[in-house]
């Protein structure tokens, strides 16, 4: 098995040198026009703004609530955060389920509408993460026809692939936007012992593959390298040791900024400063869930982190882009059998306590203060800032 694996990563490595850096995947979205609430402020034309969330999952609970006379909508879900959403330059989520097709399945084997993800897509997500421990649940064609339908909407992805040459044409990821380069990796610790189906591939943690695709990615001279994890301890509000090692390991190798996912809590966030280069360097351990329908203390809310590079202009600083400004706002899930409301909503931590019910006040306080307890004695060099000032109804 060993033998194999060493094989196969071999013939990635040199299979997908013989490919055209021009089949590779790039993507400059046109952001859309929108009435913004009070406190969100467009990036200025020299930054670039990267906004991260947690987990898109989709329990069995929001799949009936979603249902209607002719299908599913999902638009109630991300009505109070979709501004903030789509203001930013890149929005990019961690898509766990697969979209595989009917029956539609919540836990353990997620398979979501086809609804979803054009409400994912409407609500501003431009870039999806597809590895993660479900994203075999419906096997290998659960896979294909997910990613099928994610380059249907034209939505850039990495995680997963149909086979060795479309990983090589796709990865790593290259995302482009008012002259900045972004490379971006994503990997799982694992698909929940489902077996990757041949010829699919799925990007699973091993740092001999991930230093491949680091040097990889350097050769596309980007600004700024990311990797997205899929890693950690399940509800466990602070990162295991593994966590840390493959972070140290990640930074050491130039990666610049590590996003974590997979624990479905908020994991704490840390900026450090390069004592080389002076560079900020972030990781953020784990963004919690987005939306759920976990009700477990700490599962029912995550974060959206917003980063904002601009491009390095004096001699003496390394090129790239600078993290000039990062902060997270946090979020919470009102489920209908608290809202009494038909749909699953994603509210801002500040949604006004006197328009929802007393259950649902009660249960985002529980989840707020949770968080800032945790995030006050972990957190280092980041703050919480609220994008929304002003929220109706």
């Amino acid at each position: 098995m060993k033998q194999l694996f060493l094989w196969i990563t071999l013939f990635l490595s040199f299979s997908c040198s013989f490919h055209s850096q021009e089949r590779r995947d790039s993507f400059d979205p046109t952001s859309p026009a929108n009435t913004l609430p009070a406190s969100v402020t467009l990036a200025s034309p020299d930054t670039l703004r990267l906004l991260f969330v947690g987990d898109l999952m989709q329990h069995q609970g929001q799949i009936n609530a979603a249902r209607t006379v002719d299908g599913y909508d999902y638009s109630p879900c991300f009505a109070y955060v979709k501004e903030a959403i789509r203001q930013a330059d890149f929005a990019i989520a961690n898509l766990e389920v697969t979209l595989g097709g009917k029956p539609y399945r919540g836990y353990p084997m997620f398979s979501a509408p086809d609804e979803y993800l054009t409400a994912i897509q409407e609500a501003g997500f431009n870039v999806l993460l597809t590895a993660n421990n479900h994203c075999l649940d419906r096997g290998r064609k659960g896979l294909e026809r997910t990613l099928r339908l994610i380059d249907s909407l034209h939505i850039p992805a990495a995680g997963t692939y149909l086979n060795i040459e479309d990983r090589c044409a796709r990865y790593p990821l290259l995302l482009e936007k008012k002259g900045f380069r972004i490379a971006l990796l994503n990997y799982t610790y694992g698909t929940n012992g489902i077996p990757v189906p041949s010829p699919t591939l799925v990007n699973l943690i091993d740092t001999t593959v991930i230093a491949q695709d680091i040097e990889k990615a350097r050769l596309l001279n980007p600004d700024v390298l990311l990797a997205c994890m899929h890693w950690g301890v399940e509800y466990q509000s602070l990162p295991d040791k593994q966590q840390q090692i493959l972070t140290h390991w990640l930074f050491a190798k130039g990666v610049d900024h590590i996003i974590g996912a997979h624990p479905h809590v908020v994991q704490p966030i840390e900026v450090r400063t390069d004592s080389l280069t002076l560079q900020k360097r972030l990781v953020a351990y784990s963004l919690g869930n987005f939306i759920s329908n976990m009700s477990d203390r700490r599962t029912d809310g995550g974060l959206m982190l917003q980063m904002d590079f601009v491009k390095s202009r004096a001699e003496n600083e390394k090129k790239g882009a600078q993290l000039t400004k990062c902060n997270y706002q946090l979020v919470w899930t009102d489920r209908p059998i608290h809202s009494k409301k038909k749909n699953y909503q994603i509210l801002p931590i500040n949604f006004p306590p006197d328009s929802l019910t007393t259950n649902s006040r009660n249960l985002l306080n529980i989840f707020k203060k949770d968080t800032r307890e945790l995030f006050s004695r972990k957190n280092k060099g980041i703050k919480e800032q609220f994008f929304f000032k002003k929220i109706g109804k």
